[in-house]
């Protein structure tokens, strides 16, 4: 009996250990997936124009491990809301501009309404409807007409159900709706545009929703890479552009581009709408016309614009507002028409490895590996904590 001693005790000893080491690779995965919690403000716009793309439970994977706190959808895809489910994560969702006209009707709205929105919350975090995308771009007249009564109709359908305080809706804009954006001071609609902005802002205004804008620096050096220094686009270190009528100093293009839409907005006579960038970027490869499309400046543009968000900063027009901004976008979109630039935004590749490394580090799980996956092995691995605790007790 006495030679048994010395064994049973490095058996316990291996038991103890082991059963430590389980519970911290347990803690560490749950860490590592569900990073969630503690998110960056900031938002990442997910378009689905690809035919490569991972499945909707391996993104919301990806994105709680970067630890970002905002997702932004063109549509309301079920699949996406539903692999988001108690995560956190806030989510603004879309009605397309093909749908819009249709949303006038007050009966069709609160149909999609009930169908979108309703079953996710609270469980998905929906904060946010756009009706539309850069509606006033296009030719469309009755698209254009359509566009305030059907964001009327959609609020009117929230407010039906008591979710007018909960959910916001806005539409997004293309900065093509400037007539003028230099100086900042001096920002204002097209005059084509300015009829239909004004009832649109007295709306955004009474339902306490943002005013949101695209704006790509990328568009203006593209345009003229030897007029536009390319460090005013990028955030890097220059001597900037003040501002003659405010004195205000811009060292970067998308603050000015930003205080000339607040600057349109206040000509209209509202200073009580937020504006938002609902979508940035910068492409990583374009077309042999397209200057500025490479990984280097993509990297540079996001980077500094990240470091920014973290700091955040406002604009010199709203200092005390920190910007808030939707990056354009998860991935790479391999089926998206136009330039080369178009399918090249992304932060990400498909299969999840990142297209330059700005420090969002992320985790995209194996096809094969899912939720129910990843819960049978917590519960295999319990199971066996459980075990060693019974041969210690």
């Amino acid at each position: 009996m006495a030679a048994a001693m010395p064994s049973n005790r490095s058996s316990l000893l291996l038991s103890r250990r082991f059963l430590l080491v389980l519970t911290i690779l347990l803690v560490a995965t749950d860490e590592a997936v569900a990073a969630g919690g503690g998110g960056l403000s900031i938002g990442i716009n997910y378009g689905q124009i690809a035919d490569n793309l991972p499945s909707p439970s391996r993104v919301s994977r990806l994105v709680q491990s970067m630890q970002v706190s905002k997702v932004k959808l063109y549509d309301a895809d079920q699949n996406v809301l539903s692999a988001f489910l108690d995560t956190g994560v806030e989510f603004v969702i879309g009605i397309g501009n093909e749908n819009v006209s249709a949303m006038v009707d007050q009966a069709t709205a609160q149909a999609w309404v009930q169908r979108h929105v309703r079953p996710y919350l609270p469980s998905t975090r929906i904060t946010c409807i756009t009706v539309g995308n850069e509606v006033f771009k296009g030719n469309d007249t009755a698209l254009k007409d359509n566009l305030l009564p059907a964001m009327k109709s959609v609020y009117g359908a929230l407010a039906a159900l008591g979710l007018q305080g909960q959910v916001n809706v806005t539409t997004a804009h293309s900065l093509d709706i400037m007539g003028s954006s230099y100086p900042p001071s001096a920002g204002a609609f097209r005059p084509d545009v300015a009829p239909y902005i004004t009832p649109l802002l007295d709306f955004l205004s009474t339902a306490r929703s943002p005013f949101l804008i695209n704006c790509y620096p990328y568009f203006a050096y593209k345009d003229d890479p030897s007029g536009v220094p390319l460090e005013y686009v990028l955030f890097q270190p220059n001597a900037g552009v003040t501002d003659p009528t405010t004195g205000l100093n811009y060292d970067n293009m998308l603050y000015a581009q930003v205080d000339s839409v607040y600057a349109a907005v206040q000509a209209l006579g509202h200073t009580d709408v937020d504006v938002k960038i609902s979508e940035t970027g910068w492409p990583s490869r374009g077309d042999p016309d397209e200057a500025g499309a490479t990984t280097q400046y993509a990297g540079i543009y996001i980077g500094n614009l990240l470091r920014r968000i973290q700091m955040k900063q406002g604009t010199p027009l709203r200092p005390a507002v920190p910007i808030d901004v939707y990056v354009f976008a998860l991935f790479n979109e391999n089926l998206k028409p136009g330039p080369a630039s178009e399918r090249n935004y992304g932060l990400f590749y498909p299969d999840g490895t990142p297209v330059y490394n700005v420090g969002l580090r992320g985790y995209l799980p194996p096809m094969d590996e899912s939720d129910g996956t990843r819960s049978v092995v917590h519960l295999f691995a319990l199971i066996a904590m459980a075990s060693i605790a019974l041969l210690l007790s």
